[in-house]
C-alpha cells in the first residue's frame, strides 16, 4: 500500500499524542506493534494486504516515530499504552502482531489482558532469552550509549544492514526515514531510555525474562511464531523457547531472512498471517 494512500491520524492516549494509521472496514481487528526504534512505516508492506479482510490499526509507540517522546523507563508503561490505545479507539478485542520489542510487549499484554486478545503473532520477538546484538548492550551503558548512538545517515544504513539478511533490500527511502526519525528532537534520549528499560550489558534483562517466561504456559489463545533463520539481532533459538513454552503454538522459520520478515519477506509473511487469522 503506497504511503500516499495512508493518512496520519493523531489521538491522545492518556496524555501522549499518538500517531496512528487505520485501514480496512470489515472483519476482526488487528493491531501491529513495532520494535525498538521502529515506527508505523515498518509495516508498510503488510497493512494493505491485511486490511482487505481485517480492520488494521498501527501506531508509533511512545518515544518513536512521530508520537510524543516521554522517557520510558519501565516497559510495562508500553504494555499499558497498548491497552489504552485500544480502549481509546474502542477496540474491544484484537489479534496482536508484534515484531522484536513489539513481540515482547504483546506477549506481556496477552498475560495481563487475555480477554482483549483473539490471536497472537510473534515476529522475532524480544523477551524470550538474554541474547541480543551487542549494539543494544552498548546503548544500555551510561555515557557509552550516548557516545555509541550518534545519528547519521551512515549509521542508519549500517543498522538496516544488520536488521535484514539481504542488504540490497534496504532502499534509500528506508535509510533516509530511519535517519530522520532518530534525529528528531528527543528521539535519541527516548531510544536510550527504552533500551535501558529492557537491556543491560549482559543482554535482555534477566528480571524481565523471568517474569515473562513462566506465564507463557497459561496462554489460551492461538499463537503463531515467525522468525528469520538469519536473524542477527535476536537468535532463532529463542523461537524454539517460545514454541516449547506456549501450548499449541506454531512455528514458521523463514530462510534467507533476518530480523524483520515483515519487510524482507512480506508476501510470504502476509499470506501466512492471513491464513492463521482465518483459521
Amino acid at each position: 500500500m503506497p504511503t500516499q494512500l495512508l493518512q496520519d491520524k493523531y489521538i491522545k492516549v492518556g496524555n501522549i499524542n499518538t500517531r496512528y494509521w487505520q485501514a480496512g472496514d470489515k472483519g476482526s481487528a488487528v493491531v501491529l506493534v513495532h520494535g525498538l526504534g521502529g515506527y508505523i512505516e515498518n509495516w508498510l508492506h503488510n497493512i494493505g494486504p491485511l486490511s482487505l479482510s481485517h480492520r488494521v490499526y498501527v501506531m508509533d509507540l511512545p518515544g518513536f516515530g512521530r508520537s510524543d517522546k516521554p522517557l520510558v523507563r519501565d516497559l510495562m508503561v508500553l504494555v499499558r499504552f497498548i491497552a489504552d490505545f485500544m480502549e481509546t479507539l474502542k477496540i474491544e478485542k484484537a489479534s496482536l502482531i508484534g515484531n522484536s520489542l513489539g513481540g515482547g510487549l504483546v506477549l506481556q499484554f496477552a498475560l495481563e489482558y487475555p480477554e482483549k486478545v483473539e490471536r497472537l503473532v510473534l515476529v522475532d520477538s524480544a523477551g524470550l532469552g538474554r541474547d541480543v546484538i551487542p549494539d543494544f548492550k552498548f546503548c544500555s551503558l551510561p555515557l557509552v550509549g550516548e557516545l555509541f548512538l550518534r545519528p547519521s545517515r551512515k549509521s542508519s544504513e549500517k543498522l538496516w544492514e544488520k536488521l535484514l539478511h539481504d542488504p540490497s533490500k534496504v532502499t534509500p527511502e528506508m535509510k533516509d526515514l530511519g535517519y530522520r526519525y532518530i534525529s528528531s528532537p528527543g528521539a535519541k534520549k527516548t531510544f536510550l531510555a527504552t533500551t535501558r528499560a529492557g537491556v543491560n550489558i549482559f543482554g535482555q534483562k534477566d528480571k524481565l525474562t523471568r517474569q515473562l517466561l513462566p506465564g507463557l504456559k497459561g496462554l489460551k489463545m492461538p499463537v503463531l511464531i515467525v522468525w528469520g533463520n538469519d536473524d542477527r539481532i535476536i537468535p532463532v533459538a529463542h523461537a524454539r523457547i517460545a514454541l516449547e513454552k506456549i501450548p499449541g503454538a506454531r512455528l514458521e522459520l523463514f530462510d534467507n531472512c533476518g530480523h524483520m520478515p515483515v519487510l524482507e519477506c512480506p508476501d510470504k509473511f502476509n499470506q501466512l498471517v492471513l491464513d492463521f487469522l482465518a483459521q
